[in-house]
């Protein structure tokens, strides 16, 4: 038996489920935003190396993919986000006027739940009746529809990270392209962006638990198939324009 003055260990500092999910859906998108500014800034830089080896057209075509993508991977999250949290407000709302209207109700649904999950009946009864009494809205809210009203995405902070995250993967490649001796830009700069696309493919799979050889096969023969592609369409389009 367990004295009543001995204290349990609590966990506090051991992260929720929900806590982590929200960690690895931000380290995922992240790898993803930072994917799309390698391919992008790459693929537009690669084309314009291959029309002209000068290097103001390459940085000024790299400059503004790299500025326009951030743009518009920040707006298209924004948008995204927004319309996620006005849909979970509505949701919120709804499930307010609902204990309002009818408590009871609402506490038989919730009773049903737990039973779902595995509770004997009185059990599910006890649970949900304690639940409800100690913050309504919360238990509702998390068991009926999954929501921590307290956790809501930010359009902002999602935004935000978003053009972080692609201007940061685009640097690259504009990078690679830039710095080298003319002979030596394209070449650098195709397997600086096949090594990057390697790493991302790899700490992509390893935050989802999929195959790591796979996931970095997939990403680099594409990624090198897209950009020999994008180089050579350059090429020919800078001889015909020439």
């Amino acid at each position: 038996m367990t004295d009543d003055s001995t204290v349990l260990p609590t966990h506090e500092d051991e992260p929720h489920a929900e806590a982590t999910d929200a960690r690895l859906n931000w380290l995922r998108a992240a790898v993803l935003g930072a994917n799309d500014g390698i391919v992008s800034v790459a693929g537009i830089v690669l084309g314009v190396a291959g029309a002209t080896s000068e290097r103001g057209p390459i940085l000024t075509a790299g400059v503004a993919g790299l500025v326009a993508g951030a743009v518009s991977m920040a707006l298209g999250e924004y948008v995204s986000v927004s319309s996620q949290r006005d849909s979970q407000r509505s949701m919120l709302a709804k499930e307010q006027r609902e204990l309002d209207e009818d408590p009871e109700d609402e506490l038989s649904e919730l009773a049903q739940i737990y039973e779902g999950k595995g509770l004997s009946p009185e059990t599910a009864e006890q649970v949900a009746r304690e639940l409800t009494e100690h913050d309504a809205f919360s238990a509702h809210v998390e068991a009926e529809l999954g929501i921590d009203p307290e956790e809501l995405s930010s359009p902002w902070q999602a935004a935000g990270a978003s053009a972080l995250a692609f201007t940061l993967g685009g640097i690259l490649p504009l990078l690679a392209i830039l710095l080298p001796p003319p002979e030596w830009r394209v070449p650098v700069a195709y397997v600086g962006v096949l090594i990057a696309l390697g790493l991302a493919g790899w700490v992509s799979a390893h935050l989802g638990g999929s195959s790591v050889r796979k996931a970095v096969l997939r990403v680099v023969l594409g990624g090198a198939l897209g950009l020999a592609v994008t180089y050579g369409i350059g090429h020919l389009v800078g001889t015909a324009v020439g």
